[in-house]
């Protein structure tokens, strides 16, 4: 096993998160610099945690630094421009959510990664704990049965004060509201436990919130394997949780949490007459480790260390994107979508408002919600 250099662009909160996970991954990776255009920030961000490059310059940093591995942890609108930079210098990129605003966006990855010959993948670290890898192995299989019914919800709560920062809340900056922001981690979990999504039946609304974008999604999904499953993202409910329930013919999985996830947050419900077998393979697996940024390392390192894709690589961050896309489009179009049928040319392909349409029915609708009983 190689010990994989690691720079960090943003020096924000999240990166300091990276930090922690990273250094609890011991040989495995280090921190080699970090980039911010915020002189004063870098400079107290990397005295603070050690680090002994610093660069206020993306190209520079990969000119000079030499990383193995960057680590996105800008603000969303820069993302995808800065991982096709690393891309095509042969750098790896492990971005944060989301990988960009728009599906048009997002494509232009296929091209910088031929030429780089690197690799990207998003943080989605739900994907990674020992008890979701248990249940994607058991859902749709014989003990458990094929999944029938799901629900998706991620129910949080933003003060108008969280969007006095002047990019959180806009279309330009975040690609969306609490559907691209938020609930994108939980219905990402849901995609990877049921796999490709069939049709979406979508609305969305500005609440409460004064923002740009909708405070509030729901959707109704039907999935390829015949299952259905309802997905809601908000920002308006003053208890927190976010929650997947998955009814297969055989067993109930269920996961209640708030921003990640223990084994303890696993519940598995088996129907009668089941209990004994439902137990048994569910208890076959090794269940000790959550979700979190580090599992998500972990396994990007063992992917390099092997030759193999990265996990949660650009086609499968591809299809969640997508499925933002589609509660959107929906949404705001009245009508319900297709997985496959937003593509370029498409009014929702090059940004999530649909060329204005999103923020035209959500301006309606605040004004509708505002006017006199």
């Amino acid at each position: 096993m190689r010990t994989y250099k690691i720079a960090l662009v943003g020096t924000g909160g999240i990166a300091a998160i990276h930090v922690a996970n990273v250094a609890q991954a011991g040989s495995r990776a280090e921190i080699v610099a970090a980039c911010d255009v915020d002189a004063a920030r870098l400079d107290s961000f990397s005295d603070e945690h050690g680090i002994a490059g610093r660069y206020q310059n993306l190209t520079q940093l990969l000119a000079e630094g030499k990383p193995d591995i960057v680590h996105l942890c800008t603000p969303p609108m820069m993302h995808i421009d800065q991982a096709i930079e690393c891309l095509e210098a042969g750098v790896h990129v492990l971005s944060e959510k989301p990988p960009a605003l728009s599906l048009a966006d997002f494509d232009r990855l296929e091209n910088a990664q031929a030429v780089g010959g690197a690799q990207f993948s998003c943080v989605f670290q739900h994907r990674f704990g020992d008890a979701s890898a248990a249940a994607l192995s058991l859902i749709g299989g014989q003990v458990f049965g094929r999944p029938l019914v799901a629900r998706c919800d991620t129910l949080w709560y933003r003060p108008d004060a969280y969007f006095d920062l002047p990019w959180r809340g806009t279309w330009s900056a975040e690609g969306g509201g609490p559907t691209m922001g938020h609930g994108i981690h939980q219905f990402d979990l849901l995609l990877h436990l049921l796999g490709p999504w069939q049709e979406v039946t979508a609305i969305a609304s500005r609440q409460a919130r004064a923002t740009s974008t909708e405070d509030l999604s729901a959707a109704l999904v039907k999935f390829d394997n015949g299952a259905v499953a309802t997905v809601i993202n908000s920002l308006l409910s003053p208890r927190e949780t976010s929650d997947i329930r998955i009814d297969c013919e055989f067993a109930t999985v269920e996961l209640s949490h708030l921003y990640g996830y223990s084994t303890d947050n696993w519940t598995i419900t088996p129907a009668p007459g089941h209990e004994e077998a439902v137990a048994a393979v569910w208890e076959e697996h090794s269940l000790a480790r959550g979700s979190g940024h580090l599992a998500q390392f972990i396994a990007m390192y063992d992917a390099l260390d092997a030759g193999r894709p990265l996990p949660a690589g650009a086609e499968s961050a591809r299809q969640t994107l997508e499925f933002a896309a589609a509660m959107y489009a929906s949404a705001f179009t009245g009508a319900s979508v297709r997985r496959g049928e937003i593509v370029p040319g498409h009014a929702f392909y090059a940004g999530m408002d649909g060329e204005g349409l999103g923020t035209r029915v959500l301006d309606e609708t605040a004004l509708t919600l505002a006017l006199p009983a």
